[in-house]
């Protein structure tokens, strides 16, 4: 029952955006929900200063690179907390901690004869901060992420040797299907192993951002090489006086990009064979946010600023739409419509009514008292939680479909308003018993899916049951018929989603 998960850390060399805000709200829903569940869960995020893009950043705008990390930082601290994200820790990779960790952990693959000095002539993308091969680029000869003609760098590095891991990596693909999911990202990065591994760089000669090499200070460690190893440096520091490796390793499930499969899927699991340790349990490769058809990136100018969107909508709605809108796992287009329509038609109308339209006819018909009464029960919420468990947890991580299950258990509680009609069995008292009987149990599903939804919606989950005077405790086990308590004092809810007024274009 330990769950260790991560999101990629993330370039400093701007502000966040939507698409780093989507990683770590998705990863915040997973988490959340395995400790529901009674899980010894540790969530990291964090950032990676060490870039070259970082360092160039820097200079453009006339700073140390340390003092434009720390200025940078402070907005990317601040996107898991403004999005409701619960992290346990946040990493950057100017830590003291970690840049000693990366020492070791690089040692031990030197100590290993895994690493080895030659020269390097090549072409390299600062915005992908990657080699490039000429068959990657297009026809134009130009990076096909970033649309900049990578730069032709010569330099005398040291090297690790990926070819010697190839064998291996293959085995235990074979060995473990779900290592690495969806099933055609697996595809993707076995058939990269398959077709020749080439030994790669793991440092630069002549930047002086970066944390030297042990045993060759005058060079410092290649970006991946560094920022890969976060995620088991982090656990060695982020509790003072602690050392969670051994309560966290191997349990680590990693989130990331597309982008990056290559490096999280094939150089990393090496590295770890390299330096001695059991790889991770799984790897889960999400797509793109699109807008326009295009990845939101700075580079590309396209870009969809989080803190905005919750500021006019906030954290909850925004969370919703990124988890509902994009079936997780693939790309998929993000408008800044659809968060409105969402807003409007979904969470204000589907749920914020059905709560508004619940309480006030317990605090009309009932003066504010739940009974149990005699009435068939709108749904059935052990299954309606199973399904949500089973499609939630790993390799699965179908955050979207999970959302979708608890929603049409929200439609089915609407329709039942409407089939029972309470309105029209008030009306007559011999009505009574099956009356309490259709207000309990649509306080009673309301209860059931408010806790299964409290991953998804932090903050509006807890005031669905003050509501409804249910107890606070979201303990998955509560996902239940049955689990609304009598109780009283019920009275008509204020909205949950008010109408937003957009402010005026600029």
């Amino acid at each position: 029952m330990r769950f260790y998960l991560t999101t990629p850390i993330y370039y400093v060399n701007s502000t966040p955006h939507i698409g780093h805000a989507y990683t770590t709200a998705i990863g915040d829903m997973l988490v959340r929900h395995q400790r529901q569940r009674g899980a010894d869960a540790f969530y990291l995020t964090g950032v990676d200063e060490h870039a070259t893009k970082v360092w160039r950043v820097a200079q453009e705008q006339g700073l140390e690179a340390q003092e434009y990390a720390d200025r940078i930082a402070v907005p990317w601290r601040e996107l898991p907390e403004r999005i409701n994200a619960d992290i346990d820790f946040f990493i950057r990779t100017s830590d003291e901690g970690h840049k000693r960790f990366v020492r070791e952990f690089l040692q031990r693959m030197y100590d290993n004869g895994d690493v080895y000095q030659d020269i390097y002539a090549g072409l390299y993308c600062v915005g992908c901060e990657a080699f490039k091969s000429e068959d990657e680029l297009t026809p134009d000869g130009l990076c096909p992420e970033h649309l900049v003609p990578p730069e032709w760098i010569e330099e005398k590095n040291w090297f690790f040797r990926l070819s010697a891991y190839e064998d291996k990596l293959l085995e235990i693909y074979d060995e473990r299907p779900d290592f690495v999911r969806p099933d055609f990202r697996f595809n993707e990065a076995r058939s990269f192993i398959e077709g020749g591994l080439r030994d790669f760089s793991i440092s630069r000669a002549g930047q002086p951002w970066g944390i030297p090499l042990p045993w060759d200070e005058t060079q410092v460690a290649y970006v991946w090489a560094d920022a890969l190893v976060n995620y088991l440096s982090a656990l060695t520091y982020a509790r003072e006086g602690e050392d969670l490796r051994g309560r966290y390793w191997p349990a680590a499930h990693h989130l990331l990009g597309k982008e990056i499969v290559r490096f999280h899927c094939v150089y990393w699991p090496a590295m770890l064979l390299s330096a001695g340790y059991e790889l991770p349990q799984f790897l889960f490769v999400h797509g793109h946010l699109l807008l326009d058809d295009k990845k939101i990136s700075k580079s590309l100018g396209n870009i969809v600023e989080p803190l905005e969107l919750i500021d006019v909508y906030g954290a909850d709605a925004v969370r919703y739409w990124m988890a509902r809108a994009v079936s997780f796992g693939h790309d998929g287009s993000a408008s800044i419509d659809g968060i409105r329509e969402r807003y409007e038609n979904e969470l204000a109308n589907d749920l914020g009514n059905l709560l508004s339209r619940t309480t006030a006819m317990v605090a009309q018909y009932r003066a504010g008292a739940l009974r149990r009464g005699e009435a068939t029960s709108a749904l059935d919420l052990s299954a309606v939680g199973a399904q949500i468990a089973e499609l939630l947890d790993p390799p699965r991580f179908d955050v979207t479909r999970a959302l979708d299950a608890a929603w049409e258990g929200v439609r089915t509680l609407n329709q039942y308003v409407t089939a029972e009609a309470p309105w029209q069995l008030a009306k007559d008292e011999a009505n009574a018993d099956r009356l309490d009987g259709v207000l309990y149990n649509l306080v009673d599903g309301l209860t059931g899916l408010a806790i299964a939804l409290a991953p998804f919606l932090p903050e509006t989950a807890p005031r669905i049951l003050a509501a409804l005077n249910q107890s606070d405790d979201l303990a998955w086990e509560r996902v239940r018929t049955g689990v609304a308590d009598e109780v009283d004092g019920i009275a008509a809810a204020e909205p949950l989603f008010p109408k937003i007024e957009l402010p005026a274009p600029a």
